[in-house]
Formats: structure tokens, sequence, C-alpha cells
């Protein structure tokens, strides 16, 4: 029943299934798939892919310009899902849908449906599956010596002699598989196919079928179909009762395609694919050399001829070095890279490993890769079915006037244009690109301006149809990210959902997640995430009459555990010397922000607030940048500075701080919650220039980098007061700006000091001073 993979493709007339095994995206399997196809003429040609888009053939068929994928979503009690199917035009799959419509053949396609728990962890069809099972393909890659399985490919199949490739692809995907068992999810598919190709083999008499799988699911096919039974089409399973979702069309690009930016299979490289699939081995490796040198000529990255030359023999060199007629893609990067980068890489070149790009990577390898990868972005035929949602977007825009070139200025105090903004954070939420937000609200401030401007994307039309997964209209898709946010959240993720829905006019999400956000502020085990809610929070229930939110008595709820956790954990919060760190006091701030601006909706007063801070501050076992912030805290809220080890009031703080691995730290907390305190009251400055004064030049440059920590919280025109009041006190004139504008960073400056003191120490040392 079964016949075998075909050599030359095999003569028409052959009764059974003839298994053509590929790799996803590979140009050399889609050749051959479509020479076996035009030469036996099959009465069916069965594909991998999902069978339940098979009575929409034609609308996948309408003439689109690829690259597009079938995009599928799937929701129910357990679990969201969404899943791609992706065609180019040098994918097997799409030439044999192609080829076999051109034959009048049968085309369908045979794999379970994308929502099916079998695609549970995968969302994307074509991932590899002899990444799945490496050890052979690592076996093969070392046999061969090249580095991963892409150059391997490569050289066996792409670039080959390709007489006798079906052979080979079938000796290739045998040994991926070896006596491997497949997992559960592989072998559920696997019968679904099987299953398919015996129901076809069964209608089609004496004429052939033609199966096109990847490569590692062909060797499990043929015995499977071998065996008999079945004749009926097979049932294409149902979603589960209760569940939603559906499956369209969206574009697709190169780049979503490419390996080096996240794709989780297939060919790296699609640009340089594509003509290879179009103009051949020695066409595609001239093509990419002129793409990578006309892209990094318009950054202005000096290639010379004589560059070019020399990347082109580096490249014919190695070809022939490795046996291969014509370069490989690894042929021509080693050469462009040879010819072009002069200085020694960090890192191996991208493409001797697998995946996206790492931190680092040289700048014009980046350039490389981004020419490897093209530009191209898909087309839908203008008869395309589309969601509900593309058409209730556009008739948005085009009611609000959102639809044109021009910036876009909104003031949320008229109604209009906030029905405008809600929009526009909408799409934002979505992710949906065309308009880029200038300014506006962000967590913890409110202002009534906004200005949007447009901001052109290709891949704005496929970001629009996948977000059709979350709903028909634009208020209900932007509700359900939202909701899908919460869950599992920490309370800052829950603080950033509240403030989207806000911004969103969104009042059924925001409900519950402040409920969430309360439960979770009270459990809360560390100051750090306390600040941003505290922020977020509060200006929302102080200002945010524009959105609604001003005033909300559940928001107060979140504001008071906020605030009395923020105590909690502060009082028991121990630690030696170490790093300040801004998130907790950006929770103290947080929380004093709050009892200045929100007593009335708080358990804590004032007073109890104050005689806490002033326990932390005076505990020997606190960070020190935490004793800073909350005498700080004290002092800003009106209760004084606690009594310090060198005497009264914050001055006499500074003195008992004085030890250069705390001090910076220690006043980075201080001017955090009390910046406005210090630059009044002038004692602490002095104090601490007397501090500063005393310490040697070793202990000066332990101090420093702290020190300058500290003081970045002074603001440009405070900085002025201070560098004025350092001047009156030793009796100087001059320009206290002056002082802020050195040409040299003090840093620096420092270490030169400490760099002269040391040679002075070694000369003295050697009787040479």
């Amino acid at each position: 029943m079964a016949g075998a993979a075909p050599g030359a493709p095999p003569a028409a007339g052959l009764m059974g299934a003839v298994f053509v095994g590929v790799r996803h995206h590979s140009p050399a399997c889609a050749r051959l798939v479509r020479e076996t196809i035009a030469a036996l003429r099959p009465a069916h040609v069965l594909v991998e892919g999902p069978a339940d888009v098979n009575d929409r053939l034609d609308e996948l068929l309408l003439g689109h310009e690829l690259p597009i994928a079938i995009f599928t979503h799937h929701r129910d009690g357990r679990r969201s899902h969404a899943s791609w199917t992706p065609f180019c035009d040098h994918s097997p799959e799409w030439v044999a849908l192609t080829g076999g419509r051109e034959v009048g053949a049968r085309v369908s396609f045979i794999d379970l449906p994308a929502w099916h728990p079998a695609f549970a962890e995968r969302g994307n069809r074509y991932a590899d599956a002899e990444l799945r099972y490496a050890e052979v393909v690592d076996r093969l890659c070392r046999e061969f010596a090249v580095d991963n399985v892409d150059a391997l490919w490569d050289h066996l199949v792409e670039v080959a002699d390709p007489t006798g490739l079906a052979e080979r692809l079938t000796a290739y995907f045998d040994l991926v598989r070896g006596d491997t068992a497949a997992g559960d999810a592989d072998a559920e598919r696997e019968e679904h196919m099987a299953a398919w190709v015996r129901a076809a083999v069964a209608d089609a008499g004496d004429r052939p079928v033609v199966v096109v799988t990847g490569g590692f699911h062909t060797p499990a096919l043929r015995a499977l179909a071998s065996g008999g039974g079945g004749h009926g089409w097979p049932e294409v399973p149902a979603p589960p009762p209760g569940s939603t979702g559906s499956s369209h069309l969206v574009p697709y690009s190169h780049r979503r395609l490419d390996a080096f930016t996240g794709y989780e299979s297939g060919m790296p490289s699609p640009a340089y694919y594509d003509r290879l699939w179009t103009d051949g081995p020695e066409g595609a490796a001239a093509a990419l050399v002129e793409s990578v040198v006309t892209r990094l000529r318009a950054r202005r990255q000096p290639v010379s001829t004589a560059d070019l030359i020399a990347a082109r023999a580096q490249a014919t060199g190695l070809a022939r070095l490795r046996g291969h007629e014509h370069p490989a893609r690894v042929d021509v990067l080693d050469g462009l890279v040879s010819a072009l980068v002069s200085e020694d890489l960090p890192q191996p070149p991208p493409w001797s490993v697998r995946g996206p790009l790492a931190p680092g990577t040289h700048p014009a390898l980046v350039e490389v890769v981004a020419a490897l990868s093209g530009d191209r972005v898909g087309r839908l035929h203008p008869a395309t079915p589309a969601p509900p949602l593309v058409a209730d977007v556009e008739a948005e825009l085009a009611r609000l006037g959102l639809d044109g070139r021009d910036p876009v200025e909104l003031s949320l105090t008229d109604p209009r244009d906030l029905e405008r903004s809600r929009v526009l954070h909408r799409l934002r939420v979505l992710g949906v690109p065309g308009f880029r937000r200038r300014s506006g609200a962000s967590g913890g401030t409110t202002v009534a301006e906004e200005r949007w401007e447009p901001a052109p994307d290709g891949n704005r039309q496929s970001a629009l149809l996948e977000a059709a997964a979350h709903g028909a209209t634009l208020a209900e898709a932007a509700g359900a990210v939202l909701r899908d946010r919460a869950p599992g959240a920490d309370v800052t993720g829950l603080a950033g959902v509240l403030f989207d829905a806000a911004l969103c006019g969104i009042d059924e999400v925001s409900g519950r997640v402040t409920a969430a956000l309360a439960r979770g502020v009270a459990a809360a085990g560390s100051l750090d995430p306390l600040g941003g809610v505290l922020t977020d929070v509060l200006g929302l229930w102080r200002h945010d009459w524009l959105l609604g939110t001003a005033g909300s008595p559940v928001l107060a709820e979140v504001l008071d555990a906020a605030v009395d956790r923020v105590l909690w954990l502060a009082e028991g919060l121990r630690g030696g010397p170490a790093p300040a760190e801004p998130g907790r006091l950006r929770a103290l701030v947080g929380a004093r922000d709050a009892l200045v601006h929100a007593a009335d909706v708080l358990t804590a007063d004032r007073e109890r607030a104050v005689e806490v801070m002033r326990r932390v501050a005076a505990a020997p076992a606190a960070p020190p940048d935490l004793r800073g912030a909350a005498l700080g805290f004290a002092w800003s809220l009106g209760g004084g500075a606690p009594v310090g080890a060198g005497g009264a009031g914050a001055a006499g703080a500074v003195r008992g701080m004085a030890a250069p691995a705390v001090l910076g730290d220690w006043l980075t907390g201080l001017f955090a919650l009390a910046r406005q305190e210090v630059v009044s009251d002038g004692s602490v400055v002095g104090v601490l220039d007397e501090v500063v004064g005393e310490l040697s030049e070793e202990d000066f440059l332990v101090a420093l980098p702290a020190l300058r920590q500290a003081f970045a919280h002074f603001p440009p025109a405070e900085r002025e007061v201070i560098a004025s009041a350092l001047l009156a006190r030793r009796g100087a004139r001059g320009s206290a700006r002056a002082l802020l504008r050195t040409p040299v960073d003090p840093l620096l400056v420092a270490e030169v000091r400490a760099l002269e003191e040391k040679v002075d120490r070694v000369l003295a040392r050697e009787g040479l001073s």
C-alpha cells in the first residue's frame, strides 16, 4: 500500500501512498514536492496542516502575497492557546497545496486542529522535530564537522547535487527518528494523519496519493498507513463544549519566520532561502553579499570594493574546502566576517548556533543577520474574510477621526478626546501598532493632555487580526487581555493592569483587579513592589476624576493595606551595609505621600507612622539606606529628626553614620524622603561638609560612589543652593553654578588623586621622594 519516497519523481500510475518527508520551509524539499506531484498527477495530495480548515482552502488559495499564516486561537475553562501555521513561497506544504490544485488533485490537510491539546506546548505547528530529538543530529554535525543542524542541512540538501535527494532525505529522517518512540502528542497526531492516508488510498483506486509531512513523521506514517483497515474519512475533532476560538488568515513576515528572531523552527535567514528558491545557490550567494553591503553602506559603515572582492574570494575558497559546488549560506557569511570584521569577536558568529542574537553581537553581524532575514511582509487578498474586530476597529478609528496621518493632541477634559484616548489605549494594550504615545499619564502621574503620533508599521494588520482572538469588539478584546494579565501577576503587575484598565475605561476589569491587588498587598513579603503600587494607586485615587477613579473606596482599601504593610515590613527589615535599594526607598516615599494626601482613608495615623520610623532610624541592625529614609520619613511629616549617635536632630545623625562604607547609602535614604527639608534647614549640609572633609583620601574614595548617588536626588536648582551654602561656609566668592559644571568627571579626579598618593607612597618606600 505505501510506496517508497521518490528518488527522481516516480513514474505516473504508481498505486498507493508516496511519502515525501520534508523539512519545513526548505527550498530543496519544495522542489522535490513540486516535481513529484507534476510527475505523478495524484488523485490526492495530503499535507501536514490543520484538518479543520479544509473547508476553507479556497480562502487560503485566493492569491495572497506570501508569507501568510493560519492563526488559531482557543480558550476554554482550563487554558488559552494561540498557534500559527505559516507559509512562504518556498514552504513544501504551500507548494503541495498549489501544485496539487494545478494537477486537479483533491488537496487536504490531515493533521489535528491547532487548538488540540497535542499542540498545547507549541505556538508553531511547524516546529522542527529533529530539535526535539537532538542526539542524532548532534552526532551528524560532529561527523560532517559543521556547527549546527542548519549548516548540516545546507551541506546535505540545499547546495548538494539534487541527484538522489529523495534517498538522502529518507535516510536522514529515518536516522533522526530511529527507534525513538514519539511522545504522546506526536503519536496522537501520527495516528490521525495515518487514518487520512488509509482513507485517501482506498478512495484513489489505481491512482497514487502523495503525502507531504515533516520528515520526522514520515517513517511512522509509512508503517501506520500500511496497517490497513478504516477506509472511511477520519472525523476531525471538534472543540470541547463551552470553548471559544476560531482560525483565520493573517499576514506574516520574513522576520517572524527567522530563527534569529526566535522563530521556533524551519530554516533561518528566510530572505536567503527565498532567493535560493528562485535563483539557485549561485544567485542566492550573490544576492546575500549585495544585500549585506547595501545595508552596511546605508548605515555609513565603510565597505570598499576590495572588501567585497575579499569576501567573495573567501566564500568561494571555503565552499571548495567544504565540498560545495557553490557557496552555501555559511560559506558566504564566514567570508563576509573575514573580510569586514577586523577585531576579535566577543562571541561566536550567530549562525554557528541556533536562536536569537545574543546581547553584544558585533554591529556588522547584526546587519548581516538583518540582510539574511529580509523585510518582506505578506499581504492578504482583498477578498479574505476578516474577524469582526477588524471592522469594529476601522469603524471606531474613522468615527473618532483617528485614521489620519497627523499627530493627535488630546485633552482628557473633553469627553470626545477622552473617548479617543481610550480607543488608542485599547489598541496599545492589544499590542496593535499604528500610534505611539509621546506624552500623557503614567504610573502615579496624571495629566490632562496626551500626544499620540502615527507610527506606520507593516505588521499592523497581522497584529490586529491576531488580537481578534480576544474579542469581537475593541473594548471586549482589550478587557480580555487585561483579565488574562491579572491571574498569577504579582502586586506590581496588578497595579499595571489596574492603571491600564483605567486608561482604557474598562471598569469591570478594574473592580476585579483592585480586589486582588488589596489581597496581594496585604501578603507582600518585601518592600520593593509596594512603592510602585502606592504611587500608581495614590495617583488614581487622588487625581483621576478624568478617568473616573478619584476617591474610589476600593482604591482606598488598597492604600490602607499598602501603608500598613510598609510600616510592618520596614520595622522588621534587618541587614548590614549594602548598596541603597531604590525599590524600598520608593515604598517609604509612597507610604509617606499616602499619609499626606489620603490620611482620612488610612487606619494608620501620622503619629503611629512617625513612631515606627523613629524606631527604624535608630535600629543599628537596619540597612543604612532604610535608616536614613526612616529619619527622612519622620522629618518630612513634621515629626522632627530623631536623636542620632552624634547629637540631636538630623545633623547629629549624620555624624552617627559617618563611616565611609555606610555614609552615602544612609544619605541616599535621607535625601529620598526629606530632600526639601535638607535644603531648607542647612545644618545637615554643614555637618556633612565637616564629615567629608575629615575623611582620608582612601576613605573618601570608598564613600564617593554612594555619595554621588545620594546627591543625584537633588535637581540642578537645589544643587546650586547647596553649592552656594558651601561657598558661604568657606567665605569664598564665585559662581555656585560653575561648581556644578566641572569639565572632568569628579570620580575621575578622585581616582587620579588616589593614584598620585599611591605613587608617592612607592617613591617614599624606595627612597626616591
